[in-house]
Formats: C-alpha cells, structure tokens, sequence
C-alpha cells in the first residue's frame, strides 16, 4: 500500500463525518455563509460585492457537494440547469 493510499484510508472516515454534518447542518451553514457575507460587503462598503457574491456562491456549491456526496447521481459531472433562460439576443 502507498503512502497516498494509506493516507486517504485514514482520512475517509473524516470525510463522511464532514459529509454527515453538512447533511444534518445545512440550513444553519447556508445561513452563516449569508450573514458573513454581509458583514463583509458591509465593511468594505460594496466595493467587492461581486467577488463576496462569487465566493458566497462557491462555498454553498461546496457545501452541497458534501452534503449529498452519497445521494446517487452525486457528483456525476453533469451540470443543474439554470434557474431562468438566458436571454434572448
């Protein structure tokens, strides 16, 4: 067995902890994400609105990833559509 083999044997029950909490907290880790940032667009006067929105976004994408690592279809690499058409040109 190699060194990164031996290492994620170690590491995987971490991971489904992680991903049994992000399961169980998820609306209250949501809710965090969207009070810091506020705080933070708030401090910086919306200056960096765009970048804390992006940031806010990947950090939930993240979260949800973990949350529904053992749903099936999890992390099958095909992309949700979105949420409204794209405009029309």
């Amino acid at each position: 067995m190699g060194f990164l083999d031996h290492l994620k044997a170690k590491l995987n029950p971490a991971k489904d902890r992680v991903s049994g909490l992000a399961q169980q907290h998820g609306d209250k880790i949501t809710h965090g994400l969207d009070k810091a940032a506020k705080v933070v667009d708030e401090k910086t006067k919306g200056k960096h609105s765009n970048k804390i929105r992006t940031g806010t976004g990947k950090a939930r994408d993240a979260m949800d990833r973990l949350a529904h690592k053992g749903d099936p279809g999890a992390g099958s690499g095909t992309p949700a559509p979105p949420d409204s058409p794209p405009p029309a040109s």
